[in-house]
């Protein structure tokens, strides 16, 4: 047998299931073991590599797409409320999905393709949902769009990604890893107020300052800050002084917001957000609906603000008039659903 052919086995691992990611070999391969795949998923949690897409009936609901329409998911990710939007179209019409990021689009595309959803139904396209006016330029207007802010957990669960405190790997963040520059080199170049400033606005941190403090005293004495181990290290330091039962959870809770902090800061990610909604009307139909959930206080004064806005102006006839949050069942199931805010509108029949 040769070397090319041999058999290789399975890397082993110490207790009753893997810890790293690259040895949870069932979660990652989720169409040949489903059983584990629904053990792990009846837990509340996400399978390795894999994203639960969230409020997906609520979504539908309000859509309520039919046959031959046109749609637009602005954030395919792991391609779960595409393929249920497919589904309801019965193979007429056309699902236009975009994403930034280059590695998961293909494994998405692959997904898609083998439920039988080939370019007839279904084209993607690897750009930022910024763009989507070019998007319209070339394919025209939508009866329906959809964007899910949220990082996916494929993305939140790779090491190599740098996304989570949980996992040591290379401080990166970016949505794309192909373009632009790691939040490791971004805090390099960032002062101590402009880190504070960051932390403050990006997720509402109340300890902006002295974890601000903390990583400019590193960053002055010559300490790299390059793998996420290490920035949570300095994170706990900065934490020092705190003198509580639960220090270790105020800890984490710490070091999940630097680390949204510093996720949007990369990829500014408000900015996107923003240029989105200023371009929304002008790529829905007239009575075209548009979907959006967000995850954080920050996303959600963003999109609100804009809603009322344009329906003050009478390009949007109808927005929803409070946020819609996922049922207490999706939040057991799912717990990366526990954060998400729904907010619709439909623009004006008499608007091109």
């Amino acid at each position: 047998m040769s070397e090319e052919n041999k058999h290789q086995r399975r890397k082993r691992y110490k207790g009753k299931y893997p810890q790293k990611f690259s040895e949870k070999y069932k979660e990652l391969h989720p169409e040949l073991y489903p059983e584990t795949i629904e053990r792990v998923i009846s837990k509340g949690s996400t399978p390795a590599g894999m994203h639960i897409s969230i409020m997906v009936d609520e979504i539908l609901e309000f859509f309520d797409i039919q046959p031959g329409q046109i749609g637009l998911d602005c954030t395919l990710g792991y391609g779960g409320h595409t393929l249920r939007m497919l589904e309801k179209m019965e193979n007429q019409g056309h699902l236009y999905a975009l994403d930034i990021d280059p590695i998961e689009i293909e494994k998405t595309r692959e997904r898609l393709q083998k439920k039988g959803y080939d370019h007839h139904i279904l084209t993607i396209i690897q750009t930022n949902f910024k763009n989507i006016d070019k998007v319209s330029q070339e394919v025209g207007l939508f009866d329906f769009v959809l964007a899910d802010l949220g990082v996916s957990s494929m993305q939140i669960d790779n090491p190599q990604r740098g996304f989570s405190y949980k996992k040591d790997g290379p401080l990166d963040l970016r949505l794309n890893p192909h373009k632009g520059e790691p939040a490791s080199l971004v805090l390099k170049k960032l002062t101590r107020n402009e880190l504070e400033n960051i932390l403050e606005e990006n997720s509402d941190e109340p300890y902006a300052k002295e974890i601000a403090k903390t990583i400019d005293s590193f960053m002055k004495s010559g300490v790299e800050i390059d793998t996420t181990k290490k920035l949570y290290q300095v994170i706990e330091k900065s934490l020092s002084f705190i003198n509580d039962v639960n220090k270790k959870d105020i800890i984490n809770k710490t070091a999940a917001r630097v680390f949204q902090a510093l996720r949007i800061e990369v990829n500014q990610e408000f900015q996107v957000l923003y240029d989105f909604v200023d371009k929304l009307p002008s790529i829905l139909k007239p009575g075209g609906k548009v979907a959006i959930l967000t995850f954080h206080s920050g996303e959600d004064r963003i999109v609100k603000k804009s809603f009322k806005e344009l329906k003050q102006l009478g390009i949007y006839k109808d927005v929803a008039r409070n946020v819609i949050r996922p049922t207490q069942e999706e939040c057991y199931r799912n717990s990366r659903a526990k954060s998400t805010k729904m907010r619709w509108a439909i623009k004006s029949d008499t608007i091109e």
